[in-house]
């Protein structure tokens, strides 16, 4: 007969700590780019939102089916509504309440 060896068997994870991973890392982020708001930074953005005058076609599809309104060009076709520069706010809220598109509150 042959002899055995007897080996105790031992488990792996019953021996041996459990190795454990280290989280990781967070993803390194660009630093964020500050923009200071000034009231030219402003005034310069505005100007490029408002119509210099009244135009024939629409400022965003081009469409010629518009309204012109006191203070804004509002297209029929694809619904936008640009603003026109320098035209008074009051007269536009007039017009609204006149033409029965805003209830006088």
């Amino acid at each position: 007969m042959r002899a055995m060896a007897h080996k105790k068997r031992s488990r792996r994870s019953e021996d041996a700590p459990l190795e454990q991973t280290p989280p990781p890392a967070p993803a390194q982020r660009p630093p964020a780019k500050i923009v200071v708001i000034t009231p030219e930074h402003m005034l310069e953005h505005a100007t490029r939102r408002f119509l210099a005058e009244r135009t024939p076609e629409c400022a965003k599809c081009g469409s010629t089916f518009i309204d012109h309104e006191p203070a804004f060009v509002h297209c029929r076709y694809c619904g936008a509504m640009a603003r026109i520069a320098n035209r008074s706010l009051l007269a536009q809220e007039e017009f609204e309440l006149r033409s029965g598109l805003r209830v006088a509150s």
